[in-house]
């Protein structure tokens, strides 16, 4: 507040304020986080340490999903099937937009790369560009105007592929494949058989498994490469079922001079204690190994 002195030759400055407002010191500089104990901690490694605690638990929980609930297998791939290719539904509006004249064919290069980096090129610049403090929609007509226009777009070019597609199905009278398998399937599915065509193989069971010879088969160290169960692995064939295409002279002379990748192993099976009659014996067991009994 401001008025002049009673002989008017000077202005006097009268500051108001009020007096129960003190002084403040300027700037002060906030304390750090040992200030607040129990509220407050430090970000490495406290607090990371427990965000990837948690990300792991989370990881755990997706792969403890996966393994007990693994995705059913349907009907395999069938390149010479006569359909007409069409991507997954959240792909289908790139799919029409490079059907555009200009974005196919002799402009491939504008389409691919041109138009669309552009588009990812604005995307990146957005907050670079569009640097207002308005966060209210209508306030900002260029961003959201460009956003309503890309939503349209999308949506337009889906519809657009979908409808198409139809049409194409229809006049060349073919059914979708996806269509094909689930009918096959429900085919299946009431006739009792399996809904899939993955090949199912019959266990072969060990042909008598208490037999002496089964000491023998662990003793000569074949386990080491045909397992246990027999069922082999990888590259080492089974022997279950051994029996079906080789007899007990055949077998013998396999374990005396090898076959295939497979090198001798009759002085293998004397040094782990084997004899003649042992290593004969083994033959004979394994010359049982057949599927049908």
């Amino acid at each position: 507040m401001a008025h002049k002195d009673k002989d008017n030759t000077k202005e006097k400055v009268v500051f108001v304020g009020d007096s129960r407002v003190r002084k403040g010191n300027g700037f002060i500089t906030p304390p750090d986080y040992t200030a607040y104990p129990g509220k407050s901690e430090a970000f490495i490694p406290n607090f990371l340490l427990k965000e990837w605690m948690v990300g792991v638990v989370v990881l755990v929980g997706i792969l403890v999903l996966t393994i007990s609930e693994p995705a059913p297998l349907g009907f395999p791939a069938n390149a010479s099937a006569t359909v007409i290719p069409i991507p997954d539904w959240y792909f289908l509006f790139l799919y029409q937009y490079l059907k555009l004249p200009y974005a196919s064919g002799d402009y491939i290069v504008l389409g691919t790369l041109g138009v669309t980096g552009v588009a990812f090129g604005a995307l990146l610049l957005a907050p670079f560009l569009d640097t207002g403090r308005e966060r209210r929609f209508y306030r900002r007509p260029i961003a959201s105007s460009l956003m309503f226009l890309s939503l349209a777009a999308i949506i337009y070019l889906t519809n657009t592929a979908w409808t198409e597609y139809k049409h194409e199905m229809a006049l060349t009278d073919q059914i979708p494949e996806d269509v094909q398998r689930e009918e096959k399937a429900a085919e299946n599915r009431a006739k009792g058989l399996p809904t899939t065509s993955v090949v199912e193989t019959e266990e072969v069971a060990i042909v008598d498994k208490s037999d002496p010879a089964m000491a023998l088969y662990k003793q000569a160290t074949c386990v080491s490469c045909h397992a246990v169960d027999m069922k082999g692995g990888g590259s080492v064939p089974a022997l279950r079922g051994v029996g079906d295409t080789h007899d007990k002279d055949a077998i013998l002379t396999i374990i005396k001079e090898g076959q295939g990748q497979m090198p001798p192993m009759y002085e293998t099976a004397v040094a782990a204690g084997l004899t003649e009659q042992d290593i004969d014996t083994l033959a004979g067991w394994l010359a049982k190994q057949k599927s049908e009994q």
